[in-house]
């Protein structure tokens, strides 16, 4: 399969020549581990002493990782990409929330983004985390099987609900819905829940997708037994298939308490489960639906010559490629161009209640061997082919 990632005229077919210097501007300043570290500090210090620095962040950081400020502000973005046939995933990044009023208010804006994509074939799916609607501790504990209080059982119904009404919306409006992925100590119960859903809205085909972390060396076996499960009771595998983003907080809780790490021993390790995983939900698309959240080009040649070894058209609507907005554009674009399914997940929220998402976002991109260097190398490649 001829290397059609290297193309950058395709890659970066969207951008202009500024937009082009600024994406150059960003990954040097992420690709300098120190000074991640004095942004991310000096920026969070600024927001939280409330001096005026988000017109700076809008206008840099968060216009190149972030589709807007609210659903309708992601439209321009949204549409612009559609043109080159990239699909769009409207994803309300506002996390550590830990208060009812504020789960209700993302359950809406969730209900308000499947409204948004139904009426939009540029936006394949929906999204939430766990966490917008549920405190991470009752997760936890209800992974546990710990004893809650009757506060807490209620609690727990409530989060229960938001899921069961979210889901039944997609359902109904025939909009794919993903469910993300977070912390393993409270995966269990949200693991429970999402299977829950699964067996009530996946009947026809998959509607509710859950996340499967591959960094995670249980998730393989995980992911077999509940193709089991599905087989017996008859519903439809929805996955979102991602290697995780995790890994130091997981290694030190997992240190901490004196267990093994869930996290695999390598990085190899962790491609040869996520390929494996692949491998497995294409063996058995009948029953099953894939969004291949990757941004490693060797797993996305994989998916590729998959498709093609098992005769799957490559427009198959069981079979998405994904992507983060502003990141691997040589993926997605080169892709949509020989027309795989491809989605952008587009973070949207206020300024200031997406900072933890961006500042995970450069921290990520700092530690991931090769991923600054790579979008250095073909933006650079891009630069010198417009002879800026």
């Amino acid at each position: 399969m001829n290397k059609i990632f290297d193309n950058t005229q395709v890659a970066f077919s969207l951008k202009s020549d500024t937009e082009l210097e600024r994406a150059y501007f960003l990954f040097k300043l992420i690709a300098s581990q120190p000074l991640v570290k004095i942004g991310t500090a000096v920026t969070n210090f600024a927001l939280k002493a409330h001096l005026p620095v988000e017109g700076l962040i809008r206008s840099t950081v968060f216009d190149h990782f972030c589709g807007g400020v609210n659903e309708v502000d992601c439209l321009k973005v949204v549409d612009k990409m559609y043109t080159k046939g990239v699909s769009s995933v409207l994803d309300y990044s506002v996390e550590g929330k830990e208060e009812e009023a504020q789960f209700d208010a993302a359950l809406e804006m969730t209900l308000k983004t499947i409204e948004f994509a139904r009426e939009r074939e540029a936006i394949p799916f929906a999204v939430f985390k766990p966490t917008g609607f549920g405190r991470l501790d009752l997760y936890e504990k209800v992974g546990e099987k710990a004893v809650l209080t009757v506060a807490e059982q209620e609690e727990w119904s409530r989060v229960i609900a938001r899921f069961d009404l979210a889901c039944k919306t997609a359902y109904e409006k025939d909009v794919l819905l993903l469910i993300d992925a977070e912390e393993s100590w409270m995966q269990d119960a949200a693991d429970a829940i999402v299977t829950d859903m699964m067996r009530k809205y996946n009947k026809q085909k998959a509607i509710v997708f859950n996340t499967l972390q591959m960094y995670r060396w249980d998730r393989l076996d995980y992911l077999k037994q509940l193709h089991e499960q599905a087989k017996t009771e008859g519903f439809y595998i929805g996955m979102k298939l991602v290697r995780g983003a995790y890994m130091e907080k997981e290694n030190e809780r997992a240190a901490e308490r004196g267990l093994k790490s869930p996290i695999c021993i390598s990085k190899e390790a962790t491609d040869i489960n996520y390929d494996a995983a692949v491998l497995y939900m294409v063996e058995n698309i009948d029953k099953m639906a894939i969004f291949a959240g990757t941004h490693n080009e060797e797993s996305s040649y994989k998916l590729m010559r998959l498709l093609e070894e098992k005769g799957i058209t490559r427009d198959d609507k069981r079979i998405f490629f994904g992507q983060l907005l502003g990141m691997s554009d040589n993926i997605s674009f080169n892709l949509a161009e020989n027309k795989y399914n491809v989605a952008k997940y587009l973070p949207f929220g206020p300024v200031r209640d997406v900072m933890p998402y961006l500042i995970r976002r450069a921290e990520e991109n700092t530690s991931v061997a090769g991923q600054t260097s790579r979008e250095l190398t073909l933006i650079k490649k891009e630069k010198e082919r417009r002879k800026l």
